[in-house]
């Protein structure tokens, strides 16, 4: 082994992708590429806040969870997909236990009150439908993993065909960088490039538009199907990026909810984006829809208009709270935080459900909850994105003090 190299073993994956590995003398290095159970020889890169991390060089000793990464640019470092070194069967174990642990080590809960359920895994492949690209001299690539670096694709695995036969057929002249999207089911696609679309050149079926004209309240938008309702996603709008997954979402949802909707009931969609949730659960009167981006707050009262809702362009955490039976809260990736969650516990609701698209931000939003009077009662891993160490998590809270 070389001189310069750590020979650690390694324990447990942790929040971000790495496994946490421990040398001969105990030390924690955080190593990109290693696998729990695994000895392996490590290059430490950087020391930060006094733990350091690395990645492997050589794998002395392995384990059955690692396979063969499905796509070539893993080898030329596209940091896209990190876990494709992993099968999708133990990626969701990883997932598992590493949203476990943010509960019990962020949030103070007991081990294993409650346990974390995993859904079954959705295909990896060919199901994405929201791609992020990094351009250079006019072709699409991906950025490798904690650099600028640009390594450039001719087709993307995990993409759904629609958009694999974008990254190959659209010239994305001068652009930086550019968002693909496509209506899985609805067969549209667009293309948003940054800074702008003045030279981009795409097939005929595709919307183009640029990021200066997004910002200058362009109209631009694309369709997709999901739980039987279409649903209309401007350039600016969020949308969970696989309609089978926003259906997983929507059912786990629905699940950890059912007990409290009737004819008759009252929610709020907090952070509600295109009004997925309002429009999709079955079985509730009034809903309110509070979304702070306006793009997606103008979708949502088009995508609602069935419904009997009303759907206020607001911050959450500024919003006046007003009495409901339930609470779906899908926030970004920072979670609720205090001022938020005091919102949510002042609609009285008896049951909320967090939708967490990160497992330290669950575990605080879930803790802020339960110190406003609510219990956790179930969390329900739900992978929509394969070959990634990106969680999503349905937590349902029930009042106690109501």
């Amino acid at each position: 082994m070389r001189p310069d190299l750590e020979l650690v073993r390694a324990e447990r994956m942790v929040s971000g992708g790495a496994a946490l590995c421990r040398d001969a003398g105990g030390e924690v290095i955080l190593v990109e590429g290693a696998l729990p159970g695994e000895t392996v020889a490590a290059a430490v890169d950087r020391s930060r806040r006094g733990v350091r991390r690395g990645h492997v060089v050589e794998v002395t000793d392995t384990v059955p969870e690692r396979v063969a990464p499905p796509c070539p640019a893993v080898a030329r470092g596209c940091g896209g997909c990190r876990w494709q070194h992993a099968g999708t069967d133990a990626q969701v174990r990883y997932k598992a236990g590493i949203v476990a642990d943010a509960l019990v080590r962020i949030g103070g809960f007991a081990p294993g009150s409650p346990t974390v359920e995993a859904l079954a895994p959705l295909p990896a492949l060919g199901a994405r439908t929201t791609l992020r690209l990094a351009i250079e001299t006019g072709r699409g690539g991906f950025r490798r993993h904690r650099s600028h670096g640009v390594v450039a694709v001719d087709a993307c695995p995990v993409a759904h065909p629609l958009l694999d036969d974008l990254i190959a057929s659209t010239d994305f002249g001068s652009a930086r960088e550019a968002t693909l999207r496509c209506g899985a089911r609805t067969g549209e696609r667009m293309v948003v490039a940054a800074p702008d679309a003045v030279d981009v050149v795409a097939p005929p079926d595709v919307v183009v538009v640029g990021d200066d004209e997004v910002d200058a309240g362009a109209a631009a938008w694309i369709h997709e199907e999901v739980a039987g309702r279409r649903w209309r996603i401007s350039a600016a709008s969020f949308f969970q990026a696989r309609p089978d997954g926003a259906e997983a979402l929507v059912d786990a949802v629905a699940a950890a909810s059912l007990d409290v909707r009737t004819g008759s009931a009252a929610l709020l969609d907090a952070y509600c984006g295109v009004g997925l949730f309002g429009g999709a659960l079955a079985g509730v009167g009034r809903v309110v829809g509070v979304e702070a981006n306006p793009a997606a707050a103008a979708d949502a009262a088009v995508n609602l208009v069935a419904v009997d809702a009303s759907v206020v362009c607001a911050d959450v955490a500024a919003w006046a709270p007003t009495e409901v039976d339930l609470v779906v809260a899908d926030p970004a990736r920072s979670g609720l935080g205090r001022d938020a969650a005091g919102v949510v516990a002042g609609t009285g609701a008896t049951v909320v459900v967090l939708v967490s698209c990160d497992a330290a931000a669950c575990a605080r939003d879930a803790r802020l909850l339960a110190d406003q009077g609510y219990t956790l009662e179930s969390v329900t891993l739900v992978d929509l994105f394969p070959h990634t160490p990106h969680v999503e998590v349905v937590s349902r809270l029930v009042a106690w003090q109501r």
